[in-house]
């Protein structure tokens, strides 16, 4: 850098010594690059390059995606979006123009949450996050599809809990980005799993993806993967983030579990509890059968009991004595049984039996029977009751 120092002891520069010094000061004097939490405004697609300008409500800057870093990057910024975008200073000395490179840039956390609430109030009248509409898991599911990033820690937990758990469900994999600009990916990746669900043998779907920050999980409060998810025909799991984390996506599902292991455990059964259950029933059962045998026996022992009480001979014996019964009850009530006692039945003429002496006149023929014979007699006199009744006893 040239300058010419005058008398009067200050430096002296033409335009482009000027913006070449300040530029050095610039490149001494700052970080090579730095981080800056900002509001995007009025950003503007030219050539392939994306300029904006980054504000905070007391200031601005100017800022710049060059078109090859635009390519790489899993999000772009949109008007109002709140960042955090990763820069470097550019200043063209031609200009003395100072810019913001940006090398990264992620939503920050107001935006994600102004994204959320947006797509929340859009979604909630239409009922899509209803308990009612939530379909029960599957109790001991055949096969499970488990949509995560391959590889992952979170695949790997989902996978040895499975194993632990109950190895007899067969799982799918199926890879899938879990950040940035991919729902559409995503959401494929569910229409394709869900027109194959009878023929693949699912019965349920687990969406993934381990812990990061809220900003990280942008891409599950999208309204395109929330319409897939509540149109999927198959009950859908998610497991996204950490417990504290709350996405569109969890709020459509069938089920939200607070990790991806926790979204295995939600639908698979445990083997260990479900062996002692099985050992209960069994305890159960036993005692129930050994409870219907008894009664079984005990019925056998009561129609033992009815079928000898019918058998012939009993019933023959039974006929036998109830006819002894009647010959001794016919024995009581015979008259032959009243004339030995020394009874006798009078009969007229006609062999009628007499009962009164109104029916007889002196003079009429009678038979007087006896227990050992007959008697021919004739009526001489007739003799009422009343007049025997008041007759004086010697």
């Amino acid at each position: 850098m040239n300058s010419s120092q005058p008398s009067s002891g200050l430096p002296r520069y033409g335009v482009a010594q000027l913006n070449e010094a300040i530029g050095s000061l610039l490149e001494r004097g700052f970080a090579p690059r730095f981080l800056v939490d900002a509001t995007v405004s009025r950003p503007q697609l030219k050539k392939g390059h994306l300029w904006l300008t980054l504000c905070d409500g007391q200031a601005s800057i100017p800022a710049v995606i060059w078109a090859s870093q635009l390519q790489k990057l899993s999000f772009v910024p949109e008007e109002g979006d709140g960042v955090v975008v990763v820069g470097k200073l550019n200043f063209w000395a031609t200009q003395a123009r100072l810019t913001v490179q940006i090398l990264d840039v992620r939503p920050s956390l107001s935006a994600v949450l102004r994204q959320f609430e947006r797509v929340r109030s859009l979604l909630e009248p239409e009922g899509l996050f209803d308990p009612e509409r939530r379909r029960p898991l599957p109790p001991w599911p055949r096969r499970i599809a488990l949509l995560t990033s391959v590889p992952s820690s979170a695949l790997a937990d989902m996978l040895r809990t499975a194993q632990e758990r109950w190895p007899a469900t067969r799982l799918l994999v199926v890879p899938i980005p879990v950040q940035g600009l991919v729902e559409a990916r995503i959401t494929a990746a569910i229409e394709r799993l869900a027109a194959r669900a009878s023929e693949l043998e699912l019965d349920a779907i687990v969406l993934a993806r381990g812990g990061g920050s809220r900003e990280d999980l942008a891409v599950f409060d999208g309204e395109e993967l929330a319409r897939c998810l509540a149109s999927c025909p198959l009950p859908v799991v998610c497991g996204l983030g950490h417990e504290d984390d709350t996405t569109i996506a969890d709020l459509v599902a069938d089920y939200r579990a607070a990790t991806p292991t926790a979204a295995v455990v939600a639908l698979l059964p445990d083997r260990q509890a479900e062996r002692i259950t099985l050992t209960q029933h069994r305890r159960h059962l036993r005692q129930l059968l050994i409870l219907r045998l008894q009664a079984a026996r005990q019925q056998l022992v009561r129609d033992r009991q009815r079928l000898e009480a019918l058998h012939p001979n009993l019933l023959l014996e039974g006929q036998r004595q109830w006819l002894r019964q009647q010959r001794a009850l016919l024995q009581a009530l015979s008259p032959r049984h009243l004339l030995e006692r020394g009874f006798a039945l009078i009969r007229d003429q006609q062999g009628n039996l007499v009962r009164s002496i109104t029916v007889l006149t002196e003079g009429d023929c009678i038979t007087v029977e006896l227990s050992d014979g007959r008697l021919a007699a004739e009526v001489h006199q007739r003799q009422p009751a009343t007049a025997i009744q008041g007759r004086p006893t010697s």
